[in-house]
C-alpha cells in the first residue's frame, strides 16, 4: 500500500477517518456543501504519524505500560503520558516527509499565518466527540514553526486528559492515530460556537449561538463571557449580551495576544440579529448534510462567515422515530420499570414483542407515545392522575408541555383515562376481597410457564422462533388478564384510599405504609427474606464462610463439596436459585446475566446477612411486621370510632385494610412471571446461539445480543451474519451508556425536566417523593452495582434505581434513597413491606450524597438532609 502523507482538504472524503482523522474528514465534507466557506488548507495524514512514531523505539514499551495501568491511578497516567509526549516531540521528521509538508505549505503561501490543528481518528465521531482533548495552535507563521507545532499535535494524542478520556470511553490507545490539519488563518472580527440544537434541553428546533470579539480562543478558555442568542423558526427569541472587556487577537509576528476590547464595541452585540439568523441558516444546511445536530465553530471576517469545525453533539438524547412530522410526547418506560440503563438490541426487541403497549426506541431505551391520551381532556385527566400518584416529576413535565400553546393538539374525548404509559389498558371492575382470587392468578401463571417449558424443549432452528412468536401471544394474554389487572388496581386504589382518607380524618400521612407491613404473597419481599434463610444455613460453618469471602469463581458452588457444611450450603443456594435464579439487576433486558448464570452476584449479600443477623431473622422480621400492622390497624380504628360518624368511617377503613392486605402483595407477581418466562426464552435462544458459534457463523454466542429478534431469526435461517452491524451496535451501545434518559421527551428532542412543586422542604435538603413513612439517620452507602455492596446494619442505601433484584439488600439496611422511582415501583413497595423509610425520585442523589456521609431520610415528608 502506497503511503500518503499530505492531502488537500477539498479532496478529503468524509469516509476517510482512518487516514485523516475525524476533524479533517468533517472539514472535507464541509468544504463540499454549497454556500459553506472553509478556510483552505491540507491534512498531514495518519500515515505520517505512523512513520514518525515507528522511529521511536521506546514507544511500544511505554504503550504497554500505559495499557497495564489502573485508569484511576492518575499519577501513573500523568507520568507515562508525559514520557510518551516527550518521546514523540523529540523524534525527527524524515526529510522526505518534511519536504511534502513544506511543499503543501508553499502552495498555501509559505509565510501565510496558519492554524495547526489536531485530527485524531477517534475525534469528532458520532458517538464521542473528544472535544478539547488534543492540542491545536493558532497563527503559526513559517515552515519551521509549522513543523514544530505538527509534532506538538502528534504528541497531544497522549495528554493526560486525552488518555483518561479514551479509557473512560473504551478506546484502545494503540488503535488511535493522529493526523494534523494545517489551514489558512482567518483573522476574525468575531468568533464563537453554534449549536444547531439546544445543548441543555436537547430541543432540535432551537439553535444557540455563542459569540465574542476576536478569536474564539477567548470563549473556549473562559477569558470572557459570550453573547448568547437563541433562535427558533428563523427568529432570535432570546439574547444575553455580555460586557466585552477583553479579546484575543492574532498579531503579525505569530501566536495570540490578549488585549482590551475596543471601547466602542464593549457594550454592543458581537453579531447583529440578522447575522445570527444567517449563521443559523448555514448551520441548518450543515446539519442536513452531515445527518444530525452539530457543534460548529465559526468566525466572521469582512467577507462573511467561515466554518472552521463541525462535530456531532454527542450528548443529546436521540429522538424516537415517529414516521411523521406531527408533534409527539413520549414517556420513559425505564423510569417505571426501574431500569434506566440502555438495553441491548435483542433486549429491546424482545420487550417490545411481549409488551401490551406499542413502544418506541431511542438511545437504547423504550418510550411510550402518550400524545393522543394527552390530547383528549378525559383521557388526559386520568393519565395525569395515575402518573402523578406514581411519579410527580413525570406529571409536572407533561403539564409543562401541555402549557405550551399548540404543541399537543386538542382532540374530542375518546374515552376515560387509563393507567400510566407502559402499563395495561382497561378500567378495572370491582373484584371481591378474597385471597382465593390471588391464589387462582398465581396458579394460572405457574401453569402457563410450565406449558412454555414443556413446549420449548424440542424446538430448534427456525421452528424455535415460530414457537416463540406464539409464546409471546400467550405472554401478552397472561400480562393482560383482566382479573390480574383488577387485583393490581384494587390493591393500589385501596392504598390511595387509606392514605387520602386517614390524612383527612386523622391528619396522618401515609398510614398505609404501616398497614401493609408483611402483607402476604409478596414474591419480591419473600425473595429478600429467603436469602436470610440461606445465611442461616451457612453461618454455622466457618470454612464455608471463609471460602465465600475469598472466592471469585462463578462455579464456586462446585468448590463447596469438600468443605464441612459445604453440601448443606450448596443445597441452600441451589434451592434459592431454583426459585429466584431468573432474576438479576436490569432484568427487563433479556441479555442481562441472571443469578443462575452468575450466582457469585449473591455472595456479598449472603455474607452481609451472615455477619449482620442472628439465626431466624427472616421469620422474626416477617412476624414483627405483621404485628406492627395489626397494632396500627387497631389504633387507627379506635381513633376513627371516637370521631363524629366514627363507626361508618371505621367500618369503611376496615374494609379497605382487608382489601389492601389481600391484594397489595400480588402487585409484584406479574413481574416475577414475566422474568420467569424471559429466562425460559433466553436459555433456548442461547442454545441456538451456541450452535451458530460452533458452526463458525458467530464469533461468540453473545453476538446475538446485538441483533433484534427478527435479525437473529434471519441468521438462524440463512447462516449469514453482518459482522459490521454487530460491531456498530456494540459501539452504539457503549455510547448509549453515557446518556441519561429523560422522564419525558418530545419529538423536537427536548428532554422535559419535571419539578416538585413544594414549599415545605428545609433549605439545603434534597427533595423527592415520600414512598415509605418514617425517619431514620445513618451512614449513606452509595452503591451503583449490587454485586459490590458492602453494607452494615443501620446503613442507608443510596442508588440510582432498584428493581426487584435489589430486594435481598433491603433486609439489612435502615433506609432507602433512589434517583428514580415512584409510589408503586418495586423499591417503594418493598421498602414499605420491610418498614424502611424511603424517598425516591431524588435527582442526582448518587452525586450529591457522598459515600459514608451521615444523612437523615424523611420518608413521611419526602426529603433527605445531609448531616455531615
Amino acid at each position: 500500500m502506497i503511503e500518503q502523507y499530505v492531502v488537500e482538504l477539498r479532496e478529503i472524503d468524509a469516509a476517510e477517518v482512518p487516514l485523516v482523522g475525524g476533524k479533517a474528514a468533517q472539514l472535507g465534507a464541509l468544504s463540499r456543501i454549497d454556500g459553506i466557506r472553509v478556510p483552505g488548507g491540507f491534512c498531514v495524514t495518519t500515515d505520517a504519524f505512523r512513520r514518525v512514531t515507528a522511529q521511536a523505539r521506546s514507544l511500544d514499551e511505554l504503550l504497554d505500560e500505559l495499557a497495564r495501568s489502573d485508569p484511576d491511578d492518575r499519577e501513573t497516567i500523568r507520568t507515562l503520558s508525559a514520557r510518551i509526549r516527550r518521546t514523540i516531540e523529540e523524534t525527527a521528521v524524515p526529510a522526505d516527509l518534511a519536504a511534502a509538508i513544506t511543499g503543501a505549505l508553499a502552495r498555501l503561501g509559505e509565510h501565510v499565518a496558519c492554524a495547526v490543528r489536531s485530527s485524531a481518528t477517534a475525534e469528532d465521531l458520532p458517538t464521542a466527540s473528544f472535544a478539547g482533548q488534543h492540542d491545536s495552535y493558532l497563527n503559526v507563521v513559517g515552515p519551521t514553526a509549522v513543523l514544530r507545532h505538527i509534532r506538538g499535535c502528534w504528541a497531544s494524542l497522549f495528554t493526560e486528559r486525552a488518555v483518561t478520556y479514551r479509557q473512560r470511553n473504551g478506546v484502545d490507545h494503540r488503535t488511535v492515530r493522529m493526523a494534523v490539519v494545517v489551514q489558512r488563518m482567518v483573522l476574525p472580527l468575531a468568533a464563537g460556537v453554534l449549536f444547531t440544537a439546544d445543548p441543555v434541553t436537547g430541543d432540535r428546533k432551537a439553535a444557540t449561538v455563542d459569540a465574542g470579539l476576536g478569536l474564539g480562543e477567548a470563549l473556549v478558555s473562559g477569558l470572557v463571557n459570550p453573547d448568547v442568542f437563541k433562535v427558533r423558526n428563523g427568529e432570535v427569541v432570546a439574547r444575553t449580551i455580555a460586557a466585552k472587556r477583553r479579546a484575543v487577537h492574532a498579531p503579525a509576528s505569530g501566536g495570540t495576544r490578549e488585549a482590551g476590547a475596543d471601547a466602542e464595541r464593549r457594550e454592543r452585540p458581537a453579531l447583529t440579529d440578522a447575522q445570527v439568523v444567517r449563521l443559523v441558516e448555514l448551520g441548518r444546511r450543515i446539519e442536513a448534510r452531515l445527518g444530525g445536530p452539530q457543534d460548529i465553530e465559526w468566525c466572521l471576517a469582512d467577507d462573511g462567515f467561515h466554518i472552521v469545525q463541525s462535530r456531532p453533539i454527542t450528548t443529546l438524547f436521540p429522538v424516537p422515530e415517529a414516521g411523521d412530522e406531527d408533534p409527539h410526547v413520549y414517556v420513559s418506560v425505564g423510569h417505571q420499570q426501574m431500569m434506566t440503563d440502555p438495553l441491548k438490541p435483542l433486549g429491546l426487541s424482545m420487550w417490545r414483542l411481549t409488551a401490551m403497549t406499542p413502544m418506541h426506541e431511542a438511545g437504547g431505551r423504550l418510550f411510550v407515545d402518550v400524545t393522543r391520551r394527552l390530547a383528549s381532556p378525559a383521557s388526559r385527566a386520568g393519565l395525569l392522575d395515575v402518573i402523578g400518584r406514581g411519579d410527580p416529576l413525570v406529571r409536572n413535565a407533561l403539564e409543562t408541555v401541555l402549557d405550551r400553546d399548540g404543541f399537543v393538539p386538542s382532540l374530542p374525548d375518546s374515552g376515560p383515562g387509563g393507567p400510566p404509559a407502559g402499563g395495561v389498558g382497561g378500567a378495572p371492575a370491582p373484584v371481591a376481597t378474597d385471597p382465593a382470587v390471588v391464589a387462582e392468578l398465581v396458579e394460572r401463571s405457574q401453569a402457563s410457564i410450565a406449558a412454555l417449558e414443556r413446549g420449548i424443549r424440542t424446538k430448534t432452528g427456525p421452528a424455535l422462533f415460530d414457537f416463540l412468536l406464539e409464546a409471546f401471544e400467550e405472554h401478552r394474554r397472561v400480562l393482560g388478564d383482566p382479573l390480574s389487572i383488577q387485583v393490581i388496581m384494587a390493591g393500589m386504589e385501596a392504598t390511595w384510599w387509606l392514605n387520602d382518607h386517614l390524612e383527612e380524618w386523622l391528619g396522618e400521612k401515609n398510614a398505609a405504609d404501616t398497614l401493609t407491613l408483611s402483607a402476604p404473597g409478596n414474591v419480591t419481599s419473600e425473595m429478600g427474606l429467603a436469602l436470610l434463610d440461606v445465611a442461616d444455613v451457612i453461618r454455622p460453618y466457618p470454612e464455608v464462610v471463609a471460602f465465600l469471602r475469598e472466592t471469585e469463581d462463578e462455579d464456586f458452588l462446585d468448590g463447596l463439596a469438600g468443605l464441612a457444611g459445604g453440601t448443606e450450603a450448596r443445597d441452600a443456594v441451589e434451592a434459592y436459585l431454583d426459585r429466584y435464579g431468573m432474576r438479576c439487576a436490569g432484568e427487563i433486558d433479556i441479555t442481562r446475566p441472571r443469578w443462575r448464570e452468575r450466582p457469585l452476584t449473591l455472595v456479598p449479600a449472603i455474607l452481609d446477612n451472615v455477619r449482620n443477623f442472628a439465626p431466624g431473622a427472616a421469620a422474626r422480621r416477617f412476624e414483627q411486621g405483621r404485628q406492627r400492622a395489626g397494632e396500627k390497624e387497631r389504633d387507627v380504628l379506635a381513633r376513627l370510632r371516637a370521631l363524629p360518624d366514627g363507626d361508618r368511617k371505621a367500618d369503611e377503613t376496615q374494609r379497605m385494610i382487608d382489601r389492601v392486605r389481600t391484594f397489595v402483595g400480588y402487585r409484584e407477581y406479574p413481574k416475577y412471571g414475566i422474568v420467569s418466562r424471559y429466562f425460559v426464552y433466553k436459555q433456548a435462544l442461547l442454545e441456538e446461539a451456541e450452535r451458530l458459534a460452533r458452526a463458525g457463523v458467530l464469533r461468540e454466542k453473545e453476538d446475538v445480543f446485538y441483533l433484534t429478534f427478527q435479525e437473529f431469526h434471519d441468521v438462524v435461517r440463512t447462516h449469514r451474519v453482518d459482522q459490521r452491524l454487530i460491531r456498530r451496535r456494540r459501539d452504539e451501545f457503549r455510547s448509549f451508556q453515557a446518556l441519561t434518559p429523560p422522564r419525558v421527551l418530545t419529538s423536537d428532542g427536548e428532554a422535559v425536566t419535571g419539578a416538585y412543586r413544594r414549599d415545605d422542604v428545609p433549605d439545603g435538603a434534597l427533595v423527592g417523593l415520600p414512598v415509605s413513612a418514617g425517619t431514620v439517620e445513618g451512614r449513606a452507602r452509595v452503591v451503583l452495582d449490587m454485586a459490590e455492596a458492602d453494607l452494615e446494619a443501620g446503613d442507608i442505601l443510596v442508588t440510582t434505581f432498584t428493581d426487584p433484584s435489589w430486594s435481598p439488600l433491603f433486609v439489612g439496611i435502615a433506609g432507602l434513597v433512589t434517583e428514580v422511582g415512584g409510589l408503586m415501583t418495586h423499591g417503594a413497595v418493598i421498602a414499605r413491606e420491610y418498614g424502611l423509610p424511603a424517598v425516591v425520585g431524588v435527582e442526582r442523589a448518587t452525586r450529591l450524597i457522598r459515600d459514608g456521609q451521615r444523612i437523615r431520610v424523611r420518608g413521611t415528608d419526602g426529603y433527605v438532609e445531609i448531616l455531615a
